[in-house]
């Protein structure tokens, strides 16, 4: 899933202003209810993400958090935490998470902007980009254990396969 921009090359403050740029330009829906937090809605090949970014001045931070739009089961949480275990080993930024309580499935990455560095618009791209790739490469690991009766082993291996050429 491609994620263009248009406009600012960067912001030395608030970089949810570098964000709002960018969902408005690849047209997604959006809600910006504060200046520091913006929470939106993009359709996957697999399902809907609801992706929140919140900027924390006092740290210098940017927190984003894309969420399935699907719930864990109680029973299978012993299982998702094992596939997650699996997945976050394969990741390079960022980690998934469960909140069990509300069975919510996420990708989460946080980001520091300290000693003057300042939010570019490539970043802004590349934080929301690797957000969606993340979620949408192991989305099929997750319904394998969640509905498709696999192992979190036999769940990563599948979702996992590289194919060649072309059917």
């Amino acid at each position: 899933m491609a994620v263009v921009a248009e406009g600012t090359d960067s912001v030395s403050g608030n970089p949810i202003d570098l964000l709002e740029q960018i969902v408005a330009t690849n047209e997604w829906a959006f809600d910006r209810y504060a200046d520091d937090e913006m929470n939106v809605g993009i359709e996957g090949t697999w399902t809907r993400y609801h992706l929140w970014f919140a900027w924390r001045q006092q740290q210098h931070s940017l927190q984003i958090s894309c969420a399935f739009d699907l719930k864990v089961p109680r029973e299978k949480t012993g299982a998702m935490h094992s596939l997650l275990a699996l997945m976050n080993e394969r990741l390079w930024l960022g980690h998934f998470d469960l909140w069990v309580q509300e069975g919510l499935l996420m990708f989460r990455h946080a980001q520091l902007y300290t000693g003057g560095v300042a939010a570019t618009t490539e970043q802004m791209e590349e934080l929301v980009s690797v957000a969606l790739r993340e979620s949408e490469r192991f989305f099929p690991a997750i319904q394998f254990v969640l509905w498709g009766g696999k192992s979190p082993t036999e769940a990563i291996a599948a979702a996992m396969l590289e194919t060649e050429g072309e059917a």
